[in-house]
């Protein structure tokens, strides 16, 4: 697992007594990878014991030889590299880990408990930073000065209180092999989509210091994950207001948001609070709307639960509500602080509720990504019979990893180019038109992905019909999203109920319809007005 570019894995960072040392051993041991401790190798380096360095030559000279010394390991190995407790506060050595991070390296703000570092610290010796005067005294005035500058530098945080060193080691080595996705808005915020086991661990970090009160949102079904998000949330110091909303698509309501919104107010909720949303995709579209609409936009964190949530709804900045008249006209583009994909939650989904997820992974591939597909095909059996209770350290957990990591990154290269949905992000609601009248008819008993699917097929058939693509892709089409268990045909509604869907529909310019085709893998185009007995035609052809 090393890094083939000669650099860290991961660098520890963090106070005297933090367990850096024993804690970044036992993940070295874990991954197979080699350890390095700077105060050991500078000891080696000035052939004697970092006090007496100290009291012959002082902190200045001792601090030199130290960020020398970073700065050539940050080059040239390639292992777990744990630093002294001061070393982060040197300048050099701020640069050098800042360029390292820049270059992709993950620096670990290792947050233990103050009292337990404390007690590690005194018990430990040898440490010439609290020599003189009351040890624990001098180690709180130094937690001080180095923690905002350690929270600032890190750019992963976990904390330990509480936990084992082969906990604490655990906990840093999901974060180390977790995916990141870098969502870049223009004229927005910038995002990270973390993916992978454990994700949820940096709710604290994302969040802040600014916010006091955090209104955690979720549904019944998901209990546990935001249980876990409550007490993750509670242990870093925040006010946690715990608002249950009702599953699925009944809550994504104004009545629901109203009621919210009354509680944030009663709470005393301020423009420095923030909103996490926990669940699927219904559950952060709502969390992101009210955290949109509250004093006219608060911080707020996406922690999706379901496939679907992870690779849709949860990134690209979309947030709304549903009214009688149709699905999401109701909403605001606004960016989130960050989307915690935790794939432990994966865990307790129902094979159906996967499976629908894997209508939107298809449709990544379908219009960016054709790996995505590759992926899929030779994967069919396995996420068609997926069984969350066996999923977690399975080698499927890798391939469903490696599938939202592929969708999110075309999701995020969509979006980064048009927050505001003008031209090249309308090419993700390949399948939509067709989906949401699908939706709407069905009233909403048929999930989003499996929609989407039908929708896929009839754009396919719509496309082939007018001569974009061959006939083999239609069936491709067909093929491939029948090998996962989803649908491809629909019977549920008539044709004239369909069209004045369709001309309802977002993606709708005046009377004239508007729909995404492909003209090949990869390639999708928009569609203007198409001849009337073609749409009719291809509707025709996904009834059976």
């Amino acid at each position: 697992m090393s890094d083939e570019s000669g650099r860290p894995i991961a660098v520890i960072i963090g106070m005297m007594g933090a367990g850096k040392t024993r804690v970044g051993r036992e993940v070295s041991q874990m991954m197979g990878v080699p350890f390095k401790d700077a105060d050991i190798e500078i000891e080696h380096e000035i052939g004697m014991g970092i006090p007496a360095y100290f009291e012959r030559y002082g902190e200045q000279a001792f601090r030199d030889v130290e960020s020398t010394l970073i700065r050539r390991t940050l080059e040239g190995f390639d292992g777990i590299f744990a630093l002294g407790g001061g070393a982060p506060m040197t300048p050099s050595t701020q640069e050098a880990l800042a360029d390292y991070i820049a270059d992709g390296g993950r620096v670990i703000y290792l947050q233990a408990d103050p009292k337990e570092a404390m007690e590690r610290a005194n018990r430990g010796g040898g440490r010439p930073m609290l020599n003189g005067g009351d040890a624990n005294e001098r180690w709180m005035r130094l937690y001080e000065q180095r923690d905002p500058v350690f929270d600032r530098i890190a750019n992963v945080h976990v904390r330990t209180h509480g936990s084992t060193p082969q906990m604490a080691a655990r906990k840093v080595m999901n974060m180390i092999e977790e995916r990141v996705v870098h969502v870049d808005v223009v004229a927005s915020d910038d995002y990270d989509v973390r993916i992978g086991e454990g994700a949820l661990n940096h709710l604290a970090g994302i969040l802040g210091s600014k916010p006091v009160r955090i209104a955690l949102i979720h549904t019944q079904p998901v209990q546990r994950h935001s249980d876990r998000a409550r007490a993750l949330l509670r242990q870093a110091g925040y006010q946690v207001s715990d608002i249950v909303i009702p599953d699925a698509e009944a809550g994504k309501t104004i009545t629901v948001a109203n009621g919210i919104w009354e509680r944030l107010g009663n709470e005393g909720f301020t423009r420095s609070d923030a909103v996490v949303g926990v669940g699927g995709g219904a559950a952060t579209d709502l969390a992101g709307f009210v955290a949109a609409t509250w004093m006219r936009g608060i911080r707020y964190v996406n922690c999706p639960t379901s496939l679907l949530a992870m690779v849709d709804a949860s990134t690209g900045g979309k947030t709304g509500i549903n009214t009688k008249v149709g699905k999401n006209l109701v909403g605001s583009f606004y960016t989130p602080a960050g989307v915690l994909a935790d794939t432990t939650t994966l865990a307790s989904l129902p094979n159906d509720i996967f499976i629908e997820g894997l209508g939107e992974v298809a449709k990544s591939g379908f219009i960016s990504d054709p790996e995505i597909l590759h992926i899929l095909e030779e994967h069919a059996g396995e996420l068609r019979a997926f069984d969350g209770a066996t999923l977690i350290g399975s080698p499927l957990e890798d391939v469903v990893s490696e599938l939202i990591e592929r969708t999110v990154k075309v999701k995020a290269r969509h979006v980064s180019a048009d927050l505001k949905e003008a031209g090249l992000r309308e090419f993700l609601n390949y399948g939509h038109t067709l989906a949401h009248a699908i939706e709407k008819l069905e009233h909403f008993r048929w999930r989003h992905g499996n929609a989407v699917a039908v929708g896929m097929v009839y754009a396919a058939e719509l496309a082939s019909l007018l001569g974009y693509i061959d006939r083999d892709l239609v069936d491709y089409h067909r093929s491939l999203l029948a090998s996962l268990g989803l649908p491809t045909s629909w019977n549920g509604g008539s044709f004239e109920d369909v069209i004045a869907l369709m001309h309802r529909d977002k993606k709708a310019r005046g009377n004239k319809l508007r729909f995404v085709v492909l003209d090949g893998v990869g390639h999708p185009v928009h569609l203007d007005d198409p001849p009337a007995d073609a749409v009719e035609e291809a509707f025709r052809r996904i009834q059976h």
